[in-house]
């Protein structure tokens, strides 16, 4: 039966609310995810919470309430609070009406299974959550099997991320890793690696796209340094047409993403 807190001192409370900092994510083992689609997508992901909280009002919908019942079923903990401290939890003066707090899945690089999907996507050290998230979100939209994060890269666990996704952090494999070690992996077996570069002459609508793919992202600023575009064993440029002269690090993952689906339907 779900707990009733009124007290903003409340020691859950505090435990969800320090999930916002890395260093307690990383701590606790733990990160949040706010609105009731996001937790919809965990639970059709298999995925349930160790911890729920909600508003009378978000239990009032029939979804939320099976979530809540399953969570408790599971041995998790099912909390009934105010919108007031939804929000101090949240960060957010308009917080969602159910909050959860799940186990972060393992990120080994060993713990990736190639064979499972087509393409796969790579981020080199991408700092902002959002585009992490979006990423993400991108990757589930192509049925890509995951996404690796090389360098020192945004938490994908981070709120913003989290949020970002729309649910696709519980569908999508996450493996981080330094570059040596992922090019170690990667050669171990099979893969194209193909990196994005402003010095490229191939058009990313002219390329063999290989499976499996594995489709690699520079920082938003400095895009891929130079080893590690000599190492791809193909690189595109997704020629601007304006004044611009590249896209925002997400965009480009997914255009890329979707056409390199595209030209396997043959």
């Amino acid at each position: 039966m779900a707990r009733h807190i009124t007290s903003f001192s409340n020691a859950t409370v505090k435990r969800l609310r320090s999930l916002r900092d890395k260093k307690a994510r990383r701590e606790e083992g733990l990160f949040l995810a706010e609105g009731l689609r996001i937790i919809a997508e965990a639970r059709i992901s298999g995925r349930l919470p160790e911890i729920i909280a909600f508003s009378v009002a978000g239990a009032e919908h029939p979804l939320a309430s099976e979530i809540i019942t399953a969570t408790e079923a599971a041995g998790g903990e099912a909390i009934e609070t105010s919108a007031e401290i939804l929000s101090k939890m949240s960060g957010k003066d308009n917080p969602q009406m159910v909050i959860a707090a799940y186990r972060q899945p393992l990120t080994a690089l060993e713990g990736i299974d190639r064979s499972r999907a087509p393409l796969w996507i790579v981020a080199q050290a991408l700092r902002d959550p959002g585009n992490l998230g979006t990423i993400l979100r991108t990757g589930d939209a192509v049925a890509a099997g995951g996404l690796i994060l090389i360098d020192d890269c945004a938490d994908p666990f981070s709120v913003e991320a989290v949020r970002a996704s729309m649910g696709a952090l519980f569908t999508q494999a996450i493996a981080t890793a330094r570059w040596d070690a992922f090019i170690a992996w990667l050669r171990g077996g099979p893969g194209q690696l193909v990196g994005t570069s402003l010095k490229a002459t191939t058009d990313y609508l002219d390329a063999d796209y290989q499976a499996p793919c594995f489709l690699l992202i520079g920082n938003e600023q400095q895009g891929l340094p130079a080893d590690y575009e000599a190492a791809c064993d193909l690189l595109i440029k997704i020629p601007m047409a304006g004044r611009a002269d590249s896209l925002n690090a997400a965009v480009a993952a997914a255009v890329m993403a979707f056409q390199v689906r595209a030209s396997w339907r043959g």
